[in-house]
């Protein structure tokens, strides 16, 4: 089978661009079907994550201006070029099908190209605050438009069963991100507690500080750490918190990892304090070296992946007290650490590659 995955770029760490790899690797080395990849802003940059030799890659070089809206005049002119450019790989290739993996100007066209060609669209992020009542009159336009278009693909593929009820295509597919199953193991030793993600406002991570300040005098050996990168200066507005609650030698901002379940290693202790998640790859990487985890229960993902009261703590959303009950318990109990963590690596088995590969391979028999 000729597979075709549409994308952005693959040269930035990120979600998108991990699962990605995952797929795409398993198509060419596993299943032996013909995969390949077209970005239209790659830049010439190495892939950031391991692909296989096997794919094919192709750049259409359209290169928004990403620090500007796709709607802007500048990206707008851009458009012409990215759909000749798709309409003669589509043409070349002949694929059996079509991927649109990462959200761009490309949505709202791709149906209207090479319309014989059975096409996918897959969403990594949560529609809970799209689906709101929409604030003025410029959002509900938009809003509309991107439901008119998505009802123009073959299928649509979410993360989990709860963002179902947000997309109106008829034929919806719930398949996760899969998980890889990895050889390295937390250090229930360790008194430290991890934090991952885009340094960024949705991360809510001035929740886990001020919980974390609770706890700090009873337990002065602890430390807390952020790993990603900063956004929109939301590191510094973190940093100004720490220091109103003294707090800056023991949470420290460690930057950007390029193997975060190696990292892993060195703690004993995962939390989330997202206000809102799809399917979080991070809590597939906690679980898969023994972390246990503490999350809020923020719409939609952690409760779709996590097991309550087995391999993590689910705490209703913004619920400090309770929180920072629980992660006392954690820190203080290293027996709970150890056996939570085992829950994990044993609970991460049902988000396989096998297990998910197939769902995605019986979609495809399906779509054709």
């Amino acid at each position: 089978m000729k597979i075709l995955y549409l994308t952005d770029q693959v040269y930035l760490h990120g979600g998108v661009e991990k699962v990605l790899s995952q797929k795409a690797n398993y198509l060419a080395d596993i299943h032996d079907d013909e995969v390949y990849i077209v970005t239209h802003n790659q830049q010439n940059k190495p892939p950031v994550y391991k692909f296989s030799d096997k794919i094919n890659w192709l750049d259409l070089q359209v290169n928004y201006k990403i620090e500007k809206s796709y709607f802007s005049k500048e990206n707008l002119k851009k458009i012409p070029k990215h759909c000749r450019n798709l309409k003669r790989i589509f043409a070349e290739i002949k694929p059996d099908i079509i991927i649109s993996a990462s959200f761009g100007p490309d949505f709202y066209f791709l149906p209207f190209l090479s319309k014989k060609i059975p096409k996918i669209k897959e969403y990594h992020s949560s529609r809970f605050f799209d689906n709101l009542q929409p604030a003025d009159l410029k959002a509900k336009i938009f809003q509309k438009l991107n439901i008119s278009i998505e009802k123009k693909y073959h299928a649509v593929v979410v993360l989990n069963k709860d963002e179902k009820k947000y997309y109106f295509n008829k034929n919806i597919s719930v398949i996760p991100n899969p998980a890889e199953i990895s050889e390295y193991r937390s250090d229930s030793n360790s008194k430290k507690i991890l934090a991952a993600g885009r340094i960024s406002p949705v991360k809510n991570f001035g929740d886990l500080i001020e919980i974390f300040s609770r706890l700090s005098h009873d337990f002065p050996e602890w430390e807390l750490h952020f790993w990603g990168e900063d956004y929109v200066g939301t590191q510094k507005l973190l940093q100004n918190k720490m220091s109103d609650f003294n707090l800056s030698d023991k949470i420290k901002f460690r930057g950007v990892t390029k193997d975060l379940k190696k990292t892993m290693e060195n703690y004993s202790i995962y939390a989330m304090t997202s206000a809102t998640e799809c399917f979080p790859m991070v809590l597939l990487e906690a679980l898969s070296v023994g972390l246990p985890v503490i999350s809020y229960d923020c719409p939609t993902g952690p409760k779709n992946i996590l097991t309550n009261d087995e391999d993590s703590f689910i705490i209703s959303y913004n619920n400090l007290d309770i929180f920072t009950e629980k992660l006392g318990f954690l820190m203080q109990h290293e027996d709970e650490r150890k056996t939570m963590g085992a829950a994990g690596i044993e609970n991460i088995q049902r988000f396989s590659i096998d297990i998910v590969m197939g769902k995605w391979i019986n979609l495809f028999k399906k779509s054709l």
